[in-house]
């Protein structure tokens, strides 16, 4: 129990918030507008697990948001060209998986810190694709849209895929010797190389997946709106971040699960829709949010000290 409680305090206040929504705001449940923002967070969600992964491997990627938008223009432009989404998803999730090698082969190559890495190649891919783009939007084909489908047919579609990649990555992390290596590396690296885990392959292959799943989750985002903008993805890193940390995923590394990542997601993707539907002031959301943030970092922090006083 103690094991998960962060996980659990989350679910049990996003279900606090919804109970008090259907007290307060019965209309927050109206089929339609609930559907397109759990369609709008699904390729964020995509975007999470990866996150956790790093963060449990005890790195960081704050360059996620730029490899996003890099791989939303790719595939944008790709699919202007007329080439079919099925080789347009493979293609921007090559793309992805490129520049997360990028920051692997540095982070794991090199052994430079990855805040240092990631920040910097976050300014270049950014700064480098206003530079070709020039803030020019990329005009989607019809054939794009909701991979071809209906609208409630194609926000179906991103739904379930978001959460197939989710069960995927729920399960390989706890029952797949792989996903094991990830939280041995984050616990510690040189007790996990002493065992004979090889830390640096597991590093580097963990930003590649990163850089898969924003490939991935770039073209998931782009099928809901017929034009791709370069400013695509700014701040997702943040986003994603706070979502992962607040699911009790350790920022110290080696402990958490894309499940709790999950529930952290949709109590932040919450707070919007709920202050419009409350008709409180749209500015109190970052508010709100950064105070959940806050409490979840000091929970830990008190986790962690506890812990520790414990071994005393």
């Amino acid at each position: 129990m103690n094991r998960y409680f962060r996980e659990i305090s989350v679910t049990i206040a996003l279900g606090l918030i919804l109970l008090a929504m259907a007290v307060l705001a019965p209309g927050f449940f109206q089929p339609q507008p609930l559907l397109s923002l759990v369609t709008r967070e699904a390729p964020t969600l995509v975007v999470a697990c990866g996150m956790a992964l790093i963060i449990i491997s005890r790195q960081i990627d704050i360059s996620v948001g730029s490899q996003f938008s890099v791989c939303s223009i790719c595939a944008g432009l790709l699919a202007a060209r007329g080439w079919p989404l099925g080789l347009v998803v493979p293609a921007a999730a090559a793309i992805g998986a490129l520049l997360g090698a990028c920051n692997g082969m540095l982070v794991a190559g090199l052994r430079l810190p990855s805040i240092v890495v990631t920040l910097a190649t976050m300014v270049i891919l950014r700064q480098g694709l206003n530079l070709v783009q020039q803030g020019a939007f990329v005009n989607l084909p019809d054939s794009v849209q909701w991979f071809g489908l209906s609208q409630a047919a194609g926000q179906w579609t991103l739904v379930g895929l978001a959460l197939a990649l989710l069960l995927v990555f729920g399960l390989a992390m706890r029952r797949v010797a792989a996903g094991r290596w990830v939280y041995a590396v984050g616990t510690d690296a040189e007790a996990a190389r002493l065992a004979g885990i090889r830390a640096q392959l597991v590093t580097f292959m963990v930003f590649v997946l990163m850089g898969t799943l924003a490939g991935i989750a770039a073209t998931m985002n782009i099928v809901q709106s017929p034009q791709v903008q370069p400013a695509v993805g700014s701040g997702l890193e943040l986003k994603v971040i706070a979502a992962v940390v607040v699911g009790g995923v350790a920022i110290s590394g080696g402990r958490g699960n894309v499940w709790g990542a999950f529930a952290g997601l949709l109590l932040l993707a919450c707070v919007s829709p709920a202050l419009t539907h409350l008709h409180i002031e749209a500015y109190w959301e970052k508010t709100i949010q950064g105070a959940i943030i806050l409490l979840a970092v000091v929970a830990e922090g008190l986790r962690q000290r506890k812990s520790k006083g414990g071994r005393e």
